[in-house]
């Protein structure tokens, strides 16, 4: 339930009792129309390896035409790259997969559809799990698999002579050219065995997006075997037919058995594989959730412990599999696990980020290049400092010694871009515009593309050099017609009194009579998330826009515990989900009520999604403020929700057993206040609707009136037209009927 999953919030509703001059409505229908009002954006960037073309796919509105674009980095000219009609085939578009699950896997975690070949002159597609070789010079295609069953996650050698890829779990190479595939690896047709496949949990909670690696001379690959078989089930019914199927999905909850991980290498040409044996511990219950090589023979794994408070470095000597724990880090909080570490080109230093002062920030270590074994690595100095979280390097430019990484350095609601010494020095940022930046890198880092908005700023992308200018590249369509209304940008403080809350609040034009306005609250409130932030907010904020038309104004706060401010602000809510964050939102809702008496606080309603909704029956739980409430695909127990996102806040059930039951809005059925609607999708596979199930049982039970909505055969994010458009409708009627005063004349007697 990372921060991706405030990405499924960006959803919309329709029109207009306060009037806005605005020469085009916003409705449900035009924002969910596709393409939406913006349009859509690139996908998938990616950089050729020699830095001469960064490539993009750009599709039209519908999603189903579109083509394989370049940039030529010598003069920043736009060009087709592969035509509609080929990419079509070769790369069919997310739409055009109709099983839900499928779908989201697809989009939600990242998987690209094609790959840049080492040389630069081919590029390999994933159509559907068949492998295509296309030539940039003759413009044709070869398939290179046939196999009935689909191949996934490929990837070249070094050279480029050969390519491995994943199917039925196990791990494959075969010539780029033409000759036979040979199995590396082989699980018996043990569905519980990945070898070198990523499972859900892993893809989730710990943003792993591949199990493999090919050693950099090509001669061996480390993968991640997964063992799931103590791991329990949930079962995915699809109710459409008329005899249901069921799906068993491995899913850890807290306190379950997680899969069991192990690293193996194997020759790339075949033969068998050596496990690696890390430190002298035997303890089992572990997460690997990063891997890889230093050099060839030499490899480098974290170890993150079950508790997820310490983070071990080791290096390991492939041939010999010995191995050294060269750097802890442990935190009183968590560990966060993320792609910093970085093995820099000299082969003896590399980066590493920790919070461990307090902020997210980098460091510079080193470790002996003739005997890595030998010693614990150094400390050598630590790169960024500040009150401001720092990291996710984006790029190391060796030549001049210069780390390129994102930071909210200007602001804790912006990202900027950020440039720092291997030397030392003070930070230099790189990108000017307010808001929030996204770049993508040349492997020379010499430029990058930037993906860039801001709140009133819908999404565009440029192509920059470092140091130089940017030219545009694509731009979201105009919105001046729509007349939006920029929200107020709010200092507060948490209920401690001291801590700084950020908020924004849209208010109604022309509002001004006491108490004549309905307020509604649409905190994420979750770790890792962030809602108040320089950012286009998407289809969140223009359903924010229709509903302040209709006559509501929104308010968003970020309160402790939520992300980028810093460790302690973060783990005010550890081992206590709920009591911190709504002490924060009714701090803050009182000192709103007080700044703008044109507020109700009769009429207080609530929404939100997944974290959000959880927070929607906490606070319909715990307080009797809030007149409605709508809670979409909410977590209503903590015991139902996955290992390790739950247990890295909460700790484990068996250690905090009263701070489970005391979090978990079932417990607290009998307390519920307001009216509720309750929403979710039947196979949502990351928080389940049994969540909503035990929590409607809690409600009969207590005597306890709600709504529910169900939407069959959908996930997390409830996608598609016509659901989100029915979804959003119900959003508005809710509110609409319980927060606005009747209409003259319709009086109750």
């Amino acid at each position: 339930m990372k921060r991706a999953l405030i990405v499924l919030l960006l959803c919309a509703s329709a029109a207009a009792q306060v009037p806005a001059p605005s020469n085009q409505p916003l409705t449900i229908e035009n924002i969910f129309a596709e393409g939406g009002i913006t349009g859509r954006g690139p996908e998938t960037v990616k950089w050729s390896p020699d830095g001469a073309k960064v490539s993009f796919v750009q599709r039209d509105d519908s999603g189903q035409h579109g083509a394989l674009w370049y940039i030529d980095a010598a003069n920043g000219n736009k060009a087709v790259l592969v035509s509609e009609q080929k990419l079509q085939s070769l790369a069919p578009p997310a739409s055009s997969i109709k099983d839900e699950r499928q779908k989201e896997w697809t989009t939600r975690y990242g998987v690209a559809a094609y790959h840049w070949a080492p040389d630069s002159k081919h590029l390999l597609f994933d159509s559907r799990g068949q492998l295509w070789m296309f030539s940039l010079d003759t413009g044709t295609a070869v398939q290179i698999t046939s196999s009935p069953d689909a191949s996934s996650d490929p990837k070249f050698s070094p050279d480029g002579k050969r390519i491995a890829y994943l199917r039925k779990h196990d791990l494959y190479v075969r010539p780029a050219d033409e000759g036979r595939e040979t199995r590396l690896t082989d699980n018996n047709d043990d569905d519980n065995l990945l070898n070198g496949e990523v499972d859900w949990v892993y893809a989730e909670e710990l943003a792993v997006r591949s199990n493999y690696f090919w050693s950099p001379d090509g001669k061996q690959i480390a993968f991640l075997q997964m063992n799931e078989k103590n791991v329990p089930e949930y079962p995915i019914t699809d109710w459409m037919p008329q005899h249901p199927k069921v799906e068993e999905e491995k899913y850890p909850k807290a306190g379950d058995p997680n899969p069991e991980v192990r690293v193996g290498v194997i020759n790339s040409g075949g033969g068998g594989v050596k496990w690696l044996k890390l430190g002298e511990s035997e303890d089992t219950d572990i997460y690997i959730p990063r891997f890889g090589w230093v050099r060839p023979g030499l490899l480098w794994v974290q170890v993150l412990n079950r508790n997820q408070d310490k983070l071990d470095l080791y290096f390991v000597d492939s041939a010999k599999g010995r191995s050294r724990r060269v750097l802890t880090e442990s935190s009183d909080a968590w560990v966060n696990v993320s792609d910093d570490f970085q093995v820099l080109k000299s082969g003896d230093q590399f980066l590493w980020s920790s919070w461990r002062d307090g902020y997210t920030h980098l460091y510079l270590y080193s470790f002996s290049k003739n005997d890595p074994l030998g010693a614990d690595a150094k400390l050598v100095r630590q790169l960024t400092s500040g009150d401001a979280d720092d990291g996710d390097v984006k790029a190391v430019d060796e030549a001049t010694g210069t780390v390129y990484f994102t930071s909210h350095a200007a602001d804790p609601r912006q990202v900027q871009v950020y440039s720092v010494k291997l030397a030392g020095g003070p930070m230099q940022r790189v990108t000017s515009d307010p808001g929030s930046h996204n770049p993508t890198f040349s492997d020379d880092a010499k430029y990058f593309v930037d993906n860039f908005s801001a709140t009133m700023t819908p999404p565009r992308m440029s192509f920059c050099k470092v140091g130089g200018s940017c030219t545009p590249v694509w731009e979201s369509r105009g919105i001046a017609t729509y007349d939006l209304i920029e929200p107020r940008q709010l200092e507060l403080k948490a209920a401690d009194g001291t801590t700084k809350l950020y908020g924004s609040l849209l208010l109604p034009p022309n509002a001004t009579a006491a108490h004549s306005v309905p307020l509604i609250l649409d905190p994420y409130g979750g770790p890792s998330g962030q809602s108040v932030h320089d950012a286009w907010g998407g289809t969140t904020f223009l359903f924010h826009e229709i509903m302040v038309r209709r006559g509501f104004a929104i308010l968003i706060v970020d309160n402790r515990g939520m992300a980028n401010r810093g460790k302690i602000f973060a783990m005010a809510s550890k081992h206590k989900f709920g009591e911190v964050e709504l002490a924060d939102q009714l701090a803050a809702l009182d000192q709103v009520l007080q700044q703008f008496p044109q507020l109700d606080p009769h009429r207080l309603g609530w929404w939100g999604w997944s974290y959000g909704g959880y927070m929607t029956l906490y606070a319909l739980t715990h307080s009797d403020r809030f007149t409605a409430g709508v809670s979409v695909a909410p977590v209503t127990n903590w015991l139902l929700y996955d290992s390790v996102y739950t247990e890295r806040y909460m700790g484990l059930p068996k250690n905090n057993e009263a701070g489970y039951k005391n979090s978990s809005p079932v417990n607290a059925a009998k307390n519920l206040h307001g009216h509720l609607l309750e929403v979710h999708g039947t196979s949502d596979d990351n928080v389940h609707v049994q969540n909503t199930i035990q929590m409607i049982q809690a409600y009969i039970e207590a005597g306890k009136e709600y709504d529910l909505q169900l939407y069959p055969n959908k996930t997390h994010g409830i996608a598609g037209q016509t659901d989100r458009t029915h979804l959003f409708h119900r959003i508005q009627e809710h509110f609409e009927r319980y927060l606005m005063p009747p209409a003259p004349g319709n009086q109750a007697p």
